[in-house]
């Protein structure tokens, strides 16, 4: 099992409007093709910072739901189009984490 743990960098003034479209669209389309979403931050004293984190059983579970998320119609017309205007795609990152033994997210 690995979690991503993904920062993006929000546009100006667009922190409620990101966090609005990740809750009502993009969270709930992603949970209901089956992912698994622990938990989305934004921070605290920078409204440019926004952090997700889900995670995956292995990497052939991961590989089949990017597919299933990123290759649908939906995601293609309906999402997709509205991301670079709400957050910088190219500040992305994405890193892979494993949890300790006692961490109380497994």
């Amino acid at each position: 099992m690995f979690f991503e743990l993904r920062q993006y960098h929000v546009h100006p003034g667009k922190q409620a409007e990101w966090v609005k479209c990740m809750e009502e669209e993009i969270i709930p389309f992603q949970v209901k093709m089956g992912m698994v979403i622990l938990g989305s931050f934004v921070g605290e004293e920078d409204a440019s910072v926004y952090v997700w984190i889900r995670r995956f059983e292995n990497e052939g579970e991961r590989k089949r739901l990017y597919d299933a998320v990123y290759q649908s119609d939906y995601w293609k017309n309906t999402i997709a189009p509205k991301v670079p205007t709400l957050i910088d795609r190219e500040k992305i990152k994405v890193t892979r984490i494993v949890a300790t033994p006692h961490s109380v997210i497994q």
